[in-house]
């Protein structure tokens, strides 16, 4: 059987604008599916609607329809804030607009995608009724905006924005950046060391795992995959050393202790700093653990929203040896999925987990909004190399990123 594509690797399509202005139609006649419902009473679409699909050339895409920005009352707010939050994971943002009606609300919406720096598509529906005033149009060229004129009633414009999507598309979906083929190269071999234990999904490896072999093979590079147990003898039956060992962060000590000091070796997780988030980044985030002291606020944020198992790495293991290492207690708080404070002023230090299941630009964002507010911001693999010590051999395979690290440390500066 075949799996689909991670919603995580699929360039996300947020559409967004008022109620009733056709959102839900024009996400319907790209798909060629009934995913939304479409009705001619406003307010439709009370939650954003994900539909993932292959648009080709370009690949797998996910479209989200959100609710109408412009809702109102109570539950109108609660549905706004969701939609809100979409803006956090858009690739591309879509503004989907009336002919005959255009005002601030429109123009607030592109100015977040362009504070942003959100590609945008701009689609002018209904011109079966109206056609758009002379001025809209010049405001949009002045944006460098090419608006899609569209009746999807009558099926007009849809292929205009298939391509007007295609056109749009960041280069990293169209050139996608590897997780560790490069770092390993063609005719190069990779050992990858994955616990069998109780989060392992039963008869099935974990995502960052998967992807990482899809990304080898795709790199014409060589895999070997080893239980942690197994690694030394696997070592010693290869006629020559590999040119990278990845272990899940968990198995670090032993992996350490059994991979040969001439052979590069990291983690899972710190793969993924680099491929979903900005590597440099979060190793300057990591290094700000020495300033860590008990009651010290630190927030923990997984993407997945999996129900954790008594010894689990991120609720568990990590505030364990983050006590052991700051030598008090802290004060942690955990959020998951798609929730993440708008204020973070109160955290000494933000740790994110790999992030396998969210793409890139949502991860970038937080790491941005961190920034912001002037707190750190490092991920799970980073912190457990840090605590434990193996920092430096962790970030070998990145030769910017351990510079980063040593120059920090020859100047004592944590």
């Amino acid at each position: 059987m075949t799996q689909a594509t991670p919603k995580s690797l699929r360039l996300h399509v947020g559409l967004f604008g008022r109620r009733n202005v056709g959102k839900s139609s024009l996400l319907n006649a790209i798909t060629r599916q009934d995913v939304s419902i479409v009705s001619e009473h406003a307010g439709t679409t009370t939650d954003p609607v994900e539909k993932p699909m292959e648009l080709l050339p370009l690949g797998p895409v996910l479209f989200i329809d959100t609710a109408g920005i412009d809702d109102v009352g109570a539950l109108g707010e609660q549905r706004v804030e969701r939609t809100r939050r979409i803006f956090d994971r858009t690739d591309v943002g879509v503004l989907v607009a009336e002919a005959g009606e255009w005002g601030e609300f429109e123009r607030a919406i592109l100015d977040e995608f362009e504070r942003r720096s959100i590609p945008a598509i701009v689609v002018i529906n209904k011109v079966d009724l109206t056609e758009p005033q002379q001025d809209i149009l010049q405001e949009l060229q002045s944006r460098k905006l090419k608006p899609v004129m569209t009746s999807l009633t009558q099926g007009r414009g849809v292929l205009d924005f298939r391509q007007a999507l295609l056109d749009c598309a960041p280069d990293e979906f169209v050139n996608s950046p590897a997780i560790l083929g490069d770092l390993v190269g063609p005719g190069g071999m990779a050992v990858l060391v994955v616990p069998i234990d109780k989060e392992a999904p039963k008869g099935r490896l974990i995502l960052p795992q998967v992807q990482s072999i899809r990304d080898l093979l795709d790199t014409d590079a060589f895999c070997m995959v080893v239980k942690e147990r197994e690694l030394r003898e696997a070592l010693g039956r290869l006629k020559e050393p590999p040119k990278l060992v990845v272990t899940d962060s968990q198995a670090f000590l032993k992996v350490a202790a059994d991979t040969p000091l001439d052979v590069q070796m990291t983690s899972f997780s710190i793969l993924f700093a680099r491929f979903k988030g900005n590597l440099a980044a979060m190793v300057e985030g990591a290094l700000t653990i020495d300033r860590l002291h008990a009651s010290d606020r630190v927030l923990i944020a997984e993407s997945c929203s999996h129900h954790p198992i008594a010894d689990d790495i991120g609720r568990v293991k990590i505030p364990r040896w983050l006590t052991q290492y700051v030598g008090g207690k802290l004060e942690i708080d955990f959020v998951q999925g798609h929730d993440f404070p708008q204020d973070l002023t109160q955290y000494k230090l933000v740790i994110h987990c790999g992030a396998c299941v969210t793409n890139r630009r949502e991860v970038l964002n937080r790491l941005l909004r961190c920034r912001q507010q002037g707190v750190p911001m490092t991920n799970y693999g980073l912190t457990i190399a840090y605590s434990l010590g193996i920092f430096e051999r962790a970030l070998a395979p990145f030769p910017a990123a351990l510079e980063i690290y040593q120059q920090r440390m020859s100047k004592g500066i944590a």
